[in-house]
């Protein structure tokens, strides 16, 4: 196909019923879905469309505007790195980037690639359905129009699906309300008013500080203690701009080459062999470092129990230096999960949050919500006027964009249906009697255990490959064995197992956060650069586990 015929796209091809017709059909704008785009348009010279039920690209940051949201991997290596002069142009500001900073990056991407005539955006995709007789994916969006594709992409994204729980009483409640996950677009005033934050993952952690220096007062309302190390931002200087740009091959071959994507060494160390004094200093310098390296600190942190436990206690003894109130900070003590078996925050003055006078702390797992009221949120013990809640709840992860679609396969199976009991699919990638469907970053991939550009862009050139190699040998449709299937959801579990990550029985990790999710340990905990390995052999080893026609 030419380029010229490529451009068509942007106006669509109709077919005899009216049915704007493509090689592949793209759900997502975000990191996933832009580069996919870029991979089969430019690079295969095929037909493809973006839909988004966003106003612009960006994806997960489309939406994640709240105060303090900002990337908790360094800005350098946040960000693609198929090519050369995309990265040699572009100059990050921060060692850890704003909101905004990533989607004016992400825009950027989307104009010098000439991405936006093939993205539809304010067009939400409703249902998927795979017509057997044709081996093609008929697509329905909200305008109550029709596309057909041989090939549909999940681009949606792992942490876009925001989760409000189901109180009583929010629709009385008289004051405003927002999640961290679906920010307004204007500025927010907290001044003069009480703010009450339900929440202490990640957002909770990084909104906070910032809604604390502008609200009247402000309080948190924990169900479980997080650990969380200082992330030291600060401005990037034109001598760290030069180092990054002088040393970008290694850093992204390190970052490829990595359990988790990210471009440093883990010291090969155990926690267990060192002196208690050697120890110590190691766990304060990668605090005064600040950022995840605080986890490479030694090699076993996740693998051993009593290794973690040095750990841990490093960032209680913190915590409790930190705030002054003893009271206080001992309800900000994790005391329930290991370090790092949760998604570990990485924050700018959170536990020197709560010594400000205008800061109070409320433990609902001592005094439960009961409801929310007309003018504020009731817990057991007592009722705590507001005029704001933010809801920093998370998300439904990993699943809960994909699942919001009407997605069947073979023989009009949903997909919901398929997945009541816990995702079940082939490296992340593809589900059983679901052919032609990619899963980008699906569950069972390394996802959320890494630097998502790596991850994003192992799993997006992989699928391009896929789709290239089935157009070589005139194939007209790839989908897992269900044995394969079978096998790789124990492969994910062995791998969880083997790490401490199952031990925090109320991370989103495991669907914890969603009433009724089913419980199953969703990212493949087996690293990402063995990962990209065993998936490259499979396909090298004609697509073993795959089934073709």
């Amino acid at each position: 196909m030419s380029h010229e015929a490529n451009a068509l796209t942007t106006d669509y091809t109709l077919n005899s019923n009216d049915v704007a017709t493509f090689d592949a059909i793209i759900i997502g704008a975000g990191f996933s879905g832009l580069y996919q785009l870029h991979t089969l348009r430019d690079q295969l010279n095929l037909s493809a469309v973006v839909f988004d039920v966003a106003g612009d690209v960006g994806g997960t940051w489309y939406w994640n505007r709240y105060p303090g949201a900002r990337c908790d991997s360094e800005s350098y290596y946040y960000c693609y790195s198929f090519s050369k002069e995309l990265q040699d142009e572009w100059r990050w500001t921060e060692l850890y980037p704003q909101h905004d900073e990533i989607r004016r990056y992400l825009s950027h991407v989307a104009d010098r690639f000439d991405l936006r005539r093939d993205i539809r955006l304010n067009t939400r995709v409703e249902s998927a359905i795979f017509e057997e007789d044709t081996d093609t994916w008929l697509v329905s969006t909200n305008e109550g129009k029709s596309y057909r594709a041989r090939f549909l992409i999940s681009a949606v994204g792992v942490l876009s699906s925001a989760n409000v729980p189901n109180i009583a009483g929010l629709d009385k409640f008289a004051g405003e309300w927002y999640h961290t996950g679906n920010w307004p677009h204007h500025p927010v005033d907290f001044s003069g008013k009480s703010v009450g934050i339900i929440g202490t993952g990640s957002t909770g952690i990084q909104a906070a500080p910032v809604v604390a220096d502008q609200a009247k007062h402000l309080t948190v309302f924990q169900r479980t203690a997080n650990y969380s190390v200082p992330a030291r931002n600060r401005p990037l200087s034109s001598d760290d701009q030069q180092w990054i740009q002088d040393n970008y091959d290694e850093i992204r071959l390190k970052a490829r080459t990595s359990t988790n994507g990210h471009p440093f060494d883990v010291n090969q160390e155990s926690a267990l062999e060192v002196s208690d004094e050697a120890r110590q200093q190691r766990y304060e310098d990668a605090w005064t470092k600040g950022g995840l390296r605080f986890r490479a600190s030694y090699r076993d942190l996740l693998q051993d129990k009593s290794a973690n436990d040095t750990a841990s206690e490093f960032i209680r003894e913190k915590i409790r230096q930190v705030v002054k109130d003893p009271v206080t900070a001992e309800k900000l003590v994790p005391k329930d999960h290991p370090f790092a078996s949760k998604r570990p925050p990485i924050d700018t003055n959170y536990f020197e949050t709560f010594n400000r006078e205008n800061v109070s702390l409320i433990d609902v797992k001592a005094t439960p919500i009961v409801e929310i009221t007309e003018t504020g949120i009731k817990t057991t013990d007592a009722e705590y006027p507001l005029d704001v809640i933010i809801f920093a709840t998370g998300f439904d992860a990993m699943t809960g964009s994909l699942l919001k679609i009407d997605i069947r396969g073979v023989g009009g199976r949903t997909l919901k249906e398929t997945w009541a009991q816990g995702p079940r699919n082939y490296l992340g990638i593809q589900v059983p009697h679901f052919p032609n469907l990619f899963t980008v970053m699906g569950p069972g991939s390394p996802s959320v255990l890494t630097n998502n550009p790596v991850a994003i862009e192992q799993h997006v050139e992989w699928i391009r490959n896929c789709i290239r190699d089935m157009n070589d040998r005139r194939l007209s449709r790839i989908e897992p064995d269900p044995a394969a299937a079978d096998e790789w959801v124990e492969e994910v579990n062995r791998a969880a197992n083997k790490t401490l990550l199952p031990m925090a029985s109320s991370s989103w990790y495991l669907g914890a956060n969603v009433p009724g999710k089913p419980r199953a340990f969703m990212p493949y905990a087996g690293g990402m650069a063995y990962y990209a390995n065993l998936s490259r052999e499979i396909a090298e080893n004609d697509y073993r586990g795959f089934v073709t026609r």
